[in-house]
């Protein structure tokens, strides 16, 4: 099984509300390696790009002018699976009907204030990690756990 990358932005009400660390450290214990990570102001033409599924659709100005309303912490997660893998860890887009142990289950009640984006797909991972990272700006290490997250058979 080969890495896979996925996108993760923390939006503005998670900024607000203190949780970068909280959702970084999920990610890590979960055993995914963070590989690209910065802090953005998105602009016009970024978000109608990140959301151009959905900009036809009745709330998409208002997306928008949420999403740019101030910094969001965009990041690049590797690992097995990463995309499903992290899209059980962020949990279903409304909060209060999250699974418990998510991030949007312990902590989301909204559908637009659900504190994390995860990309949906490979092809959506990598047209959203386009928009906000430079190649080189996606590192590439070794880590002293990465012999005990998978087994060797696991990694082929």
């Amino acid at each position: 099984m080969a890495h896979s990358r996925t996108a993760v932005l923390v939006k503005p009400d998670g900024l607000q509300r203190g949780l970068i660390g909280e959702i970084i450290s999920r990610f890590e214990r979960k055993g995914l390696k963070l590989v690209g990570l910065k802090m953005v102001n998105m602009t016009d033409e970024m978000l109608s790009e990140w959301y151009v599924e959905h900009k036809d659709k009745s709330f998409f100005g208002e997306l928008k002018q949420f999403m740019g309303s101030m910094p969001i912490v965009s990041m690049v997660w590797e690992g097995v699976d990463a995309i499903p893998v992290v899209r059980k860890l962020v949990g279903t887009t409304l909060g209060r009907e999250a699974e418990a142990g998510s991030i949007r289950g312990d902590f989301g009640m909204s559908q637009q204030f659900n504190l994390i984006h995860a990309s949906s797909s490979a092809e959506d991972a990598q047209r959203e990690i386009d928009i906000v990272f430079d190649e080189d700006e996606l590192i590439q290490y070794s880590g002293a756990m990465d012999g005990v997250i998978y087994a060797d058979y696991e990694l082929k």
